[in-house]
């Protein structure tokens, strides 16, 4: 008979000791996906390993180079932290769309991302954000682009005994505005069937000099899409332009065929959401001139 451990390590040394010490033990960031996946079945840990009473792991601390988000910090505060959404609405606002009120008081970012999920809804901005994962582990401190963290569906490059102890993500350049849309086939909590985040920097005279887009849903993991940037860059996000980076997001996206939508319906769709959070970012970008 399994029995499953509950550890609460307070210090990250103690938290690395622990997942080295049994392979078979797994992080608990929040545990609104690794507790429903427990309870049928898909998960069966010998040990829960509590992050959120390690200093560091839960907080936002903001300088004038970029922000540390603690990988165990509820999404309730992120959503209520104002620099934050100031700077990162596009982000911000994803972080808003995990689950219910209650699941983002324990649900946290680090979580969404090591959940690994190809439809995670913060994975995509946090990509067009330029952000970072650090990761604590036996060997060391070591950081890794978030677009390179996640190597398939529910599986990231954590080796065994790593733990994801913050998120880094840098103070966005001046005229810089980011947007993230998903489609859902419910109208609240529900996956997405298609998502697409979307960063774009605007010189004064409205042209873009710098732009990063990313989709979610529709391959095994979130895809940066590097054809649909350079779509934008150069451009002053006219319809042309826009349509242009909603056709190569298109073309990037790998999707397969579910409950929740055909693959043609979702390469479709990802093209509209990659057109829509372009205009949205551009706005953004716009009005912080």
């Amino acid at each position: 008979m399994l029995t499953q451990r509950y550890e609460a390590p307070t210090t990250v040394a103690d938290a690395v000791r622990l997942m080295q010490a049994d392979p078979q033990a797994t992080p608990l960031a929040g545990g609104t996906d690794l507790l429903v996946q427990y309870r049928v079945g898909l998960r069966r840990p010998s040990a829960f390993v509590d992050l959120k009473r390690i200093p560091g792991l839960v907080g936002i601390t903001l300088d004038e180079v970029g922000m540390r988000l603690g990988a165990a910090t509820s999404a309730a505060e992120v959503c209520e932290h104002g620099e934050a959404r100031r700077l990162w609405p596009g982000l911000v606002e994803a972080v808003g769309l995990l689950g219910s009120t209650q699941i983002q008081g324990r649900g946290s970012v680090g979580g969404n991302l090591c959940n690994g999920s190809p439809a995670a809804d913060t994975t995509c901005p946090l990509i067009v954000n330029r952000a970072r994962a650090v990761i604590a582990g036996p060997q060391g401190e070591r950081t890794v682009d978030v677009d390179g963290f996640t190597t398939g569906p529910h599986k990231t490059v954590l080796a065994p005994g790593e733990v994801l102890v913050a998120l880094w993500v840098p103070r966005p350049a001046a005229g810089t505005g980011d947007a993230y849309l998903r489609l859902i086939p419910r109208s609240e909590m529900d996956i997405a069937a298609a998502g697409a985040a979307v960063s774009v920097t605007l010189d004064k005279g409205g042209t873009c000099t710098a732009a990063r887009v990313a989709i979610a849903a529709v391959a095994p993991t979130a895809l940066l899409v590097p054809a649909a940037a350079e779509a934008l860059i150069g451009t002053k996000l006219d319809d042309a332009a826009l349509v242009r980076a909603g056709e190569a997001a298109s073309a990037a996206a790998r999707s397969i065929g579910d409950k929740r939508g055909t693959a043609a319906y979702r390469r479709t769709v990802v093209g509209v959401l990659t057109r829509r959070a372009a205009s949205i970012a551009a706005a953004r970008a716009r009005a912080s001139h």
